[in-house]
């Protein structure tokens, strides 16, 4: 069976329903984040305290995204990444009813065991059927479903919020992404290339570990784990931020605030074909500098050149996300999925470690200390990426 190429149908329809499970997926997984300030207050939580609600969904998303990987080498691509956005859509429905704090973090930390099936299976989906020139592009397209459904999720979430309440907003989330699940189940084209497997425990642990040895992999999984550790860190406190005196923003105007992931949406299909063209050893250290000149900005006490600096990181972010993605998946040597999968955990792992430590740093140092953070997480970053070059990597480059 030939791989699918850019400018088919099937290329086509294959994105448009990955953009569609990522949009789900995100807006689910990140509906809570504009949220944080209002949880705080009708629990009576700190900033920290209230993060668990997004952190319990990503540390539980972080470990079974390593058991997703592999049940969809048994169960295949498409049902496990279909399964996972219709429980999800449903527990999202689930959570708007949650009437304590311990409830909401149960039914978000369910949310983190469903949602990962698709994040886990998509990249190994997207290496296995789209042909290797434009599997950038593809992976570029797919991350800016991804980056489209965390803004909208928080943008939604904060106009439901300020009309009505922050239940009402999770459950309009949830009748949301149900119904682009369905549009995902409609899309997606078949598995051609996936060869199934069977499940067997101590096989499956030691090719988990053998991933470790494949030259430029572990580098790559520690990138992933300090890139989203700064970018959660940063939009979980932003919120708290513009809220609180001399900005004294509303719920809405903060959910729109959300919007500069719009750039994103350019900045990982853009960087991704750069990537194709001119290598992803060049383009990944640059997305590293640009998000660290973007986090820098938003010192500026003026609100504009704040926002402009949001833009600037978010635009690196996604654009280091999609390259160092791409790379795991085109590194592999075998299982794919679950490479795929040892990413997405580190890269989830950093999420939830990242946000909440990033609480104390605002609790006790304000701004600068959660900036001065994520500065640091750059840099080791950017170091990493420059000594990523040697042997394997350096021909998949």
């Amino acid at each position: 069976m030939e791989y699918i190429k850019r400018g088919t149908s099937a290329f086509k329809n294959a994105n448009l329903a990955l953009f569609a499970g990522g949009f789900s997926t995100f807006a689910i997984l990140w509906g809570t984040q504009p949220l944080l300030p209002e949880i705080a207050n009708e629990f009576n939580l700190s900033p920290a305290g209230s993060s668990l609600s997004q952190s319990s969904t990503t540390i539980a998303l972080a470990i079974s995204l390593l058991i997703a990987g592999s049940l969809s080498d048994v169960y295949g691509r498409k049902s496990v990444m279909t399964f996972s956005l219709l429980a999800s859509s449903f527990l999202a429905i689930c959570t708007g009813f949650a009437s304590s704090f311990h409830l909401l973090v149960a039914g978000r930390i369910l949310q983190g065991i469903t949602l990962a099936g698709l994040p886990a299976v998509a990249m190994a989906y997207l290496g296995e059927e789209i042909e290797a020139r434009s599997l950038g592009m593809a992976m570029g397209l797919y991350i800016s479903g991804n980056s489209i459904g965390g803004m909208s999720g928080r943008i939604i979430s904060g106009v439901l919020t300020d009309y009505f309440n922050w239940h009402i907003a999770l459950m309009g989330i949830g009748i949301i992404s149900l119904l682009s699940s369905f549009f995902f189940l409609l899309l997606l084209p078949a598995s051609n290339h996936f060869v199934p497997q069977s499940f067997k425990l101590k096989p499956l642990t030691g090719s988990l570990f053998s991933q470790f040895k494949v030259p430029g992999l572990l580098s790559l999984f520690i990138i992933g784990f300090l890139l989203m550790g700064g970018f959660v860190s940063l939009y979980n406190y932003i919120g708290f931020e513009l809220i609180a005196p001399p900005y004294s923003l509303s719920q809405t105007v903060v959910g729109f605030i959300f919007i500069v992931y719009i750039v994103g949406t350019f900045s990982s299909t853009w960087m991704g074909m750069l990537a194709d063209q001119y290598g992803k050893r060049k383009i990944l250290p640059l997305s590293l500098l640009i998000l660290l000149l973007g986090v820098l900005t938003t010192l500026h006490p003026n609100i504009w050149v704040k926002i402009i600096g949001i833009s600037v990181f978010t635009y690196g972010f996604f654009a280091g996300h999609s390259i160092a993605s791409s790379w795991v998946g085109r590194l592999a040597i075998h299982d794919k999925a679950q490479a795929s999968a040892l990413y997405l955990s580190a890269y989830y792992a950093g999420s939830s470690i990242g946000g909440t430590v990033s609480g104390s740093f605002y609790h006790h140092f304000d701004w600068a200390g959660v900036v001065w953070m994520i500065v640091t997480l750059a840099i080791i970053s950017l170091g990493i990426s420059l000594r990523i070059g040697k042997g394997r990597v350096n021909q998949e480059s």
